[in-house]
């Protein structure tokens, strides 16, 4: 009986996409991240200066995003009681997210490697983040454990 709402890994199929539901990003989002991370560069926290740059505005740190895009993963919940590990990552920041943007996750998969010994398989997601525009500003690949069925 599948008492969570994740997917197991057997249950991936190649190039199946998942498309998350959307967050708009807020100062409130920059404010908290600045306090968390220790990260108070004034690109994000500064309006006066941030609008001395060719941004003319203040941005989203890319971690943020990042974060927030494995948040999004959880809302969708294909992950949810199923993940065991968080592999790898590897990631590019292309454009910046600004305050207000919404920005929602698309992954597809591209790999799929059974790994009994460790009770599940490694599913490769090719992932994308996009703002409200469908504009990629960041993407990458996400290597993620998966519980096998059994």
């Amino acid at each position: 009986m599948k008492n969570t709402r994740g997917l197991y890994f057997e249950e991936f199929e190649l190039e199946q996409q998942i498309i998350t539901p959307a967050r708009t990003i807020t100062e409130t989002d920059i404010v908290s991240f600045a306090g968390l991370s220790g990260d108070y560069n004034p690109l994000h926290t500064d309006a006066v200066f941030a609008e001395s740059t060719p941004y003319e505005a203040r941005i989203a740190h890319g971690m943020l995003a990042l974060s927030i895009a494995t948040g999004l993963v959880a809302r969708q919940g294909f992950a949810e009681g199923t993940v065991l590990a968080f592999r790898e990552v590897k990631w590019k920041f292309s454009s910046p997210i600004f305050i207000g943007d919404t920005i929602h996750l698309v992954v597809t998969v591209k790999g799929l490697k059974p790994m009994p010994k460790l009770g599940g398989g490694l599913v490769t997601f090719q992932a994308s983040l996009q703002n409200q525009h469908g504009k990629t500003v960041q993407r990458g690949e996400w290597r993620i454990l998966m519980k096998s069925k059994e």
